[in-house]
């Protein structure tokens, strides 16, 4: 008996548990192996993305045009019409009589959730300012269970921009469902907020703070590397202090097993050297692949096309 999706919104990842995400993962391996085709034909999908991407509002238009819909939208707020005023909400009750399902990309904190409760279709938050990016973690959650088989025993590291970064607040959130160890590597400046720490203490989750990263590394199972963010700091000085910290190059990855598998979410800057590009456990390219399938999935279940 499968779980019924349609017609929810994704907001963040904690609205759901960890059979919802296993589920979302078996039909997103489904879709990937060339199940379900054609599983949107018929459906039109709004992208409304009021702040910039090109890896999620691209695999988004993909992940809807493989699959036969139809897709429209913006990529700025530029070219909407909040630049003459118009409240997110009016544009949200506009907005659902023309489509389906809406995907938003949104810089403020809990837009999405708004969105949600306005809409008359479904809301897939493509991330919300610094908040969540659920999206991003379904197509983390399930390249690391093709990789490894299971994350339940896994020792997962996140370095880099912990304070601002919304794809590692999401990806911690979905990895408290399972039985894993975590390693917190970043500047004091972008450590992990402490509201993170304390939810992952009331589930029992095993943390680690590392200021650098070093030996203890080698027993990593995934590391999952951010950049800094210049766009989340107010204050310029801030990132002038820490920019081009922790990156990784040749040098760098000696100190990672052989069975460790680097991740990212793109896009990089400069914190993962292009010479790493070739080596076979550096999968970010592949990860980012991943959101086709993934989205498609997502899709499909919350428009009801598959179940």
């Amino acid at each position: 008996m499968g779980i019924d999706f349609k017609g929810r919104s994704f907001i963040s990842l904690s609205d759901m548990n960890k059979e919802e995400i296993l589920y979302l993962m078996e039909k997103s391996g489904e879709v990937k192996a060339g199940k379900h085709k054609g599983l949107l034909s018929g459906k039109t999908v709004a992208t409304l993305f009021f702040e910039p991407s090109t890896r999620t509002r691209l695999s988004f238009e993909s992940a809807v045009l493989q699959q036969g819909g139809q897709i429209f939208g913006f990529s700025s707020s530029a070219s909407s019409s909040t630049q003459k005023g118009e409240s997110l909400t009016d544009t949200i009750k506009t907005v659902t009589g023309y489509c389906d399902a809406i995907v938003m990309r949104h810089k403020i904190e809990g837009a999405a959730r708004r969105a949600s409760q306005v809409a008359d279709v479904p809301i897939i938050n493509a991330g919300d300012g610094a908040n969540q990016h659920p999206t991003q973690t379904f197509l983390d959650i399930f390249t690391m269970m093709e990789k490894k088989g299971s994350i339940d025993g896994k020792t997962i590291g996140l370095m880099g921009d912990l304070k601002y970064g919304r794809t590692t607040h999401s990806l911690l959130v979905a990895l408290s469902f399972f039985d894993v160890r975590l390693a917190f590597i970043s500047p004091q400046e972008l450590k992990m907020p402490e509201h993170y720490t304390d939810f992952l203490k009331t589930k029992g989750i095993e943390f680690m703070e590392w200021d650098v990263l070093d030996e203890k590394a080698g027993d990593l199972d995934f590391l999952y590397c951010t950049r800094i963010q210049k766009e989340r700091f107010f204050d310029p000085m801030e990132y002038e202090r820490v920019k081009g910290s922790y990156i990784l190059d040749k040098e760098s990855i000696q100190l990672l097993g052989d069975s460790t598998y680097i991740m990212h979410p793109l896009p990089r800057v400069d914190e993962i050297a292009e010479e790493i590009d070739e080596d076979e456990r550096a999968i970010y390219f592949e990860q980012a692949h991943n959101g086709v399938p993934v989205r498609q999935a997502l899709l499909g279940l919350a428009l009801g096309t598959i179940r």
